[in-house]
């Protein structure tokens, strides 16, 4: 006959044993879950950072490259040699000013069809060891067939497409290099006259993708529009030829971001992104190692529940809340990053896989709001006046307008819009440097008229400020103290590009009649007109 006390105790291991394993049963499928969950958002996190990168790497060069041709298309003005070679020597010019502010140029080129000029070739920079572009002799186009788009691709494929383009990696035969290019064709009233373009180390891309990773196992790829592999860090295709590259494995050109697929036997998960010029980037991860250490946490989970049969039931419950806690938080955590918001506080200090994890998360989160916080500085900050551009005045407005929304009776602001008269006259007659510094002047002054307001670049010679606060308080007395600073700039100027001449209005949010901030950007971009007519009838 068992005891009373030999059968609360079995009762007691009894009831242990299945919250044990109950417990253990839904510690696996969270922790799976939540493993797989943070898994997806770091490949996210980590293919948008990579993104954004090789976005700006591209656009740069793609920007420099349009700049160049819209000088050529503009300055070109006849096919006849001695026009042709003007020309392309001001281009040159120009040319060599945009590409040494470019960031990883290795070439850069503009070539005249020899059908066009059997005299005027075009030219050919490189810049091989990284310090100076050197001119290289150019390339004999007439032994090629430039209508063969499989030869000479950086000339003969802008030519037949009639339009830029982004080419796959190729190699340059005189230089010996993989490169990839963007090149766009000029032509003079609809003839064909040559291509500009510029080429980048294939290896610098390279570099951007290869420092992608993840897990022990996980890396980044490149493939194009169509799926064929750009880059790939298990297979060189640096030197297999275009039409002999392996195209992306099956399940990769999926619609949804995040796919899975197979590659050399092993199960996989990727999540893609397009980047500007068309190409995929893809971050990939066995699948096996998205699922962390869970199979080990489960056996810990299982030696833990030893010991609570020890210390009880309600050891069981306290040890339970202990583990799942730092876990819940950096799901909380992961949730917040999934939305773009990195403000959040993960506390768990432990010295366990857990801890390592969150203190991993939370390093992670830190660099990719600085990454985020540059790059809103690159892409809402004017180059030449270094205030805020137009990007960043839709982005301020659209918040206005959400808060105009929600209480439009508490908004109290005012919009001014500016424009310099003088500019284009500046520019045709002493050149658009005397421009430049003429935009500075106008913009030093506006800024420190209204030094409490945000000023914004939005046009070539178009500012806007936001009113609010003591500014907007203030505004009849700061357009009064605007003007009297535009006589002293331009009794002290001693030439044209040092005057200032600015053209003004401002609009007040009346909440009764305005309903959006555009309304009121528009309402004082008729005042400034209405200021600038005046202006031209008193001068």
């Amino acid at each position: 006959m068992h005891s009373l006390r030999s059968r609360i105790t079995t009762l007691t291991i009894c009831i242990t044993v299945v919250a044990v394993f109950v417990v253990s049963l839904l510690s696996v499928m969270f922790i799976k879950n939540t493993e797989r969950r943070k898994s997806d958002q770091l490949l996210l996190l980590l293919c948008e950072t990579g993104e954004r990168n090789l976005n700006y790497y591209f656009n740069s060069v793609e920007k420099s490259v349009k700049k160049v041709a819209a000088f050529a298309q503009k300055d070109l003005d006849g096919l006849d040699d001695e026009k042709l070679d003007a020309h392309t020597e001001r281009t040159r010019v120009y040319f060599e000013e945009i590409a040494n502010k470019t960031n990883g140029v290795l070439t850069y080129y503009y070539r005249i069809d020899p059908t066009v000029s059997g005299k005027v070739k075009g030219f050919w920079y490189t810049n091989l060891d990284g310090n100076d572009f050197r001119e290289h002799d150019v390339t004999d186009i007439t032994q090629y067939d430039v209508e063969d788009t499989s030869k000479l691709v950086w000339f003969t494929v802008p030519k037949n497409l009639g339009k830029a383009i982004w080419l796959p990696p190729y190699n340059t035969e005189n230089l010996d290099v993989t490169v990839i290019s963007y090149n766009l064709p000029i032509t003079w009233r609809g003839q064909f006259v040559g291509v500009i373009g510029i080429e980048i180390d294939y290896s610098v891309m390279k570099e951007q993708v290869e420092s992608i990773g993840l897990y022990n196992n996980g890396y980044a790829f490149l493939t194009d529009a169509e799926g064929n592999l750009i880059f790939h860090p298990r297979i060189d295709l640096a030197e297999t030829p275009e039409e002999d590259r392996p195209a992306a494995p099956d399940g990769l050109m999926s619609e949804s971001t995040l796919t899975g697929y197979e590659f050399g036997g092993v199960k996989k998960e990727a999540v893609w992104l397009k980047l500007s010029n068309g190409m995929r980037l893809y971050v990939s991860v066995p699948e096996k190692e998205t699922e962390g250490d869970w199979e080990r946490l489960i056996q810990e989970i299982l030696v833990a529940g030893g010991a609570v049969l020890v210390l009880a039931v309600i050891m069981t419950h306290l040890f339970s809340i202990k583990l799942t806690k730092p876990l819940k938080e950096l799901t909380e955590a992961a949730k917040m990053a999934d939305q773009g918001n990195y403000d959040f506080t993960l506390d768990y200090e432990g010295k366990d896989e857990v801890g390592t994890l969150t203190n991993t998360f939370r390093k992670m989160a830190v660099h990719v709001k600085e990454h985020i916080s540059d790059l809103n500085k690159r892409v809402y900050v004017d180059s030449l006046t270094s205030v805020r551009n137009k990007g960043g005045f839709s982005a301020y407005i659209d918040e206005m307008q959400k808060a105009m929304d929600e209480a439009p009776e508490k908004m109290e602001f005012a919009i001014g819009v500016f424009d310099c008269d003088d500019l284009k006259a500046v520019n045709d007659q002493y050149g658009h440097d005397k421009g430049d510094l003429y935009l500075k002047t106008a913009s030093r002054l506006i800024c420190k008229v209204f030094q409490h307001s945000p000023v914004f670049r939005i046009g070539g010679d178009e500012f806007a400020i936001v009113l609010q606060g003591d500014d907007f308080r203030n505004r009849q007395e700061l357009v009064e103290l605007f003007e009297r600073r535009t006589e002293e700039i331009n009794r002290e100027a001693t030439c044209a590009w040092e005057k200032v001449q600015v053209s003004m209005g401002i609009s007040v949010y009346d909440p009764e009649n305005d309903h959006s901030v555009i309304d009121i950007v528009r309402k004082a971009d008729r005042e400034m007109y209405s200021n600038k007519r005046k202006h031209k009838t008193e001068g």
